[in-house]
């Protein structure tokens, strides 16, 4: 990757997180109905809307956080729990979201988990809860060894990049699914191989979403980003606090 200044591309990240998250919303309340809590076609709107602002946009900010210039002076103790904060609240988000489709699904008598989507999506959650339960033990506790920690930590940040991958995966298959659902031959005035304005709104929000997590990607694989001790055995260590 060029040699890019770190924060003007973060500011551009965050312009793109908060598009995905305005184009869904817009997507949702324009085309869609909007937004309610009681079963019904806008309970399923809060599923889309949950599952891009926290599997996304949230869970690609807490993968940058240790790339910030500010996370590489100080205590580090600080960043590993902002890192914690914001991918526990992706996976609130997340849970809330499956809440919200499956609850749509038994009031209005519609199977689940019988699409690849579903398969996709519920796998990227349940791995998402493994990952973040394994980092809490591993990192933000001061039980673990530190060489369990040194040997744990590659893991973690390989799944921690494909599980991104998955949830771009899940989303946009999911937006592309509803797009077959709501636009099909015979239940809308334009159906979606003639791309109406919905269809059109909708693919550019599955291409930002995808931009969105090839940049954070890009970010976390580009090493004059990376922490300058991120491989040394001083970033598993406990802090002094902690080990008393």
């Amino acid at each position: 990757m060029p040699d890019l200044p770190f924060l003007p591309f973060c500011a551009l990240l965050g312009s793109l997180g908060l598009g995905c998250v305005a184009f869904v919303s817009a997507w949702c309340r324009y085309w869609r109905g909007g937004f309610a809590w009681d079963g019904s076609a806008r309970m399923f709107n809060w599923h889309p809307l949950l599952m891009v602002t926290g599997m996304v946009v949230l869970y690609g900010a807490a993968a940058l956080v240790y790339r910030l210039p500010a996370a590489w002076r100080g205590p580090k103790l600080p960043w590993k729990m902002l890192h914690g904060m914001l991918a526990l609240t992706a996976f609130i988000l997340a849970v809330l979201g499956l809440v919200a489709v499956f609850s749509f699904h038994n009031a209005s008598g519609t199977p689940n988990m019988y699409s690849l989507h579903s398969w996709l999506g519920l796998a990227t959650v349940l791995l998402f809860s493994c990952q973040w339960v394994a980092g809490f033990g591993a990192f933000l506790l001061p039980y673990a060894p530190i060489w369990l920690r040194a040997l744990y930590k590659p893991v973690h940040v390989f799944f921690g990049s494909t599980i991104l991958m998955l949830s771009m995966a899940s989303c946009v298959s999911g937006i592309n699914e509803k797009l077959f659902f709501s636009l099909k031959n015979g239940t809308a005035s334009v159906p979606y191989k003639l791309l109406p304005p919905e269809a059109v709104f909708a693919n550019v929000l599955g291409l930002l979403i995808i931009l969105f997590g090839v940049l954070v990607l890009c970010a976390l694989a580009n090493p004059s980003w990376k922490h300058p001790e991120a491989d040394s055995l001083d970033t598993h260590q406990v802090p002094a606090s902690l080990s008393g």
